[in-house]
């Protein structure tokens, strides 16, 4: 008997948004990394990217590209966090090339290259409006030459990052602004960039635009292949699916009920002030799938006559406007990128491919 909640994970279908995306890129000249950090760095999801045309795999936690290359992963793998200093031997271990924006940590990166007897390779990041990581310009002329001069350490690339923290929209100015600051770099300190990695799924849109892309020859992209869409507005990229992954769960009540609760209404085990709309009686369903699960929010119900009212930390509370639900019966939903992340680290979902 299958047990519940689960995540169905579709590998054709992300190998197809993969294919879509790589293509798309392609007509630019620009090369595909697929970012696995929503999938714990599941080694089916990637297998699919990679089938899909990404040229490397990228994710954020160094366990990650570990079980990667252990389960038989052998592109090249790409840490896309700024690493920790505790982590630093297991990022020359395990990752190809990671992004840094500390000169402290890339000292430690240089002496850990050298103990292992490795070349690591590091993309530099550089600030451009986002507010997360990213070293401003002017702390970058100030320090480059040192990078440059580290043993062990070899500096194939310039990289940006936006629309994560600040959600600031990579336009074609922000594209030109880094293109320029690539430039003066390589020109004053007489290096060439490999690499000129210039985002995510938010450049999407540029390149389904025709925009300039710049010196951007390089974009890690997860969003885009796992859910289909960019992240700017959240819309679909013409030719992906966007059902590759779908989370089913178990009916365990369903009862008319009022739709409004009785009684002083307070705060609930989150310390929210839930607020309800009186629309008389409803039919109504518990699932067993909470918010120790996914984020229920971020959940959008299969059946367009089932409605999300609310969650607790183990149930789902839904309206259902339609006959033919029974408890013990199964509910689909498409979950965004935080729904898909949370079910995906949670050990009580179940994961099947499909």
């Amino acid at each position: 008997m299958k047990q519940y909640p689960r995540l169905i994970i579709n590998t054709d279908k992300i190998r197809k948004n993969a294919s879509v995306i790589t293509e798309l890129a392609r007509n630019h000249d620009i090369d595909v990394y697929g970012v696995t950090k929503v999938s714990c760095g599941d080694e089916k999801v990637a297998s699919a990217m990679l089938e899909g045309g990404v040229k490397g795999i990228g994710d954020s936690h160094t366990q990650n590209l570990k079980n990667l290359r252990k389960n038989g992963i052998n592109a090249e793998l790409m840490l896309l966090r700024t690493p920790m200093i505790s982590e630093i031997s297991d990022v020359i271990r395990y990752a190809d090339v990671s992004l840094n924006s500390e000169i402290d940590i890339i000292r430690k990166l240089s002496e850990e290259s050298l103990r292992q007897g490795k070349t690591h390779r590091i993309i530099l990041m550089v600030e451009m409006g986002d507010l997360r990581e990213g070293m401003t310009e002017e702390e970058l002329f100030s320090s480059m030459e040192e990078i440059l001069s580290l043993k062990g350490i070899e500096v194939v690339g310039i990289g940006m990052n936006l629309a994560c923290f600040g959600g600031i929209v990579p336009t074609e100015k922000k594209v030109r602004e880094f293109s320029d600051m690539v430039d003066k770099i390589e020109k004053k300190f007489n290096v060439k960039f490999g690499l000129v990695s210039g985002g995510n799924s938010a450049n999407i849109p540029l390149l389904q635009n025709g925009k300039d892309c710049g010196r951007i020859n390089h974009l890690r992209i997860g969003e885009g292949i796992v859910l289909g869409k960019e992240t700017v507005e959240g819309k679909r990229i013409p030719g992906t699916d966007s059902d590759a992954f779908v989370i089913e769960a178990e009916i365990i009540e369903l009862k008319k009920k009022r739709s409004v609760p009785a009684g002083i209404i307070s705060r609930n085990a989150f310390g929210e002030t839930p607020v309800f709309k009186d629309i008389g009686e409803i039919r109504r369903g518990i699932l067993a799938i909470g918010r120790q699960d996914t984020v229920p929010g971020g959940l959008t119900p299969c059946d367009p006559y089932v409605e999300i009212i609310g969650s607790s930390s183990d149930h789902l509370i839904v309206n259902i406007k339609s006959d033919g639900y029974s408890t013990g019966d199964i509910m689909s939903f498409i979950p965004n990128y935080g729904a898909l992340l949370a079910a995906f680290t949670s050990k009580y979902v179940i994961k099947e491919y499909v």
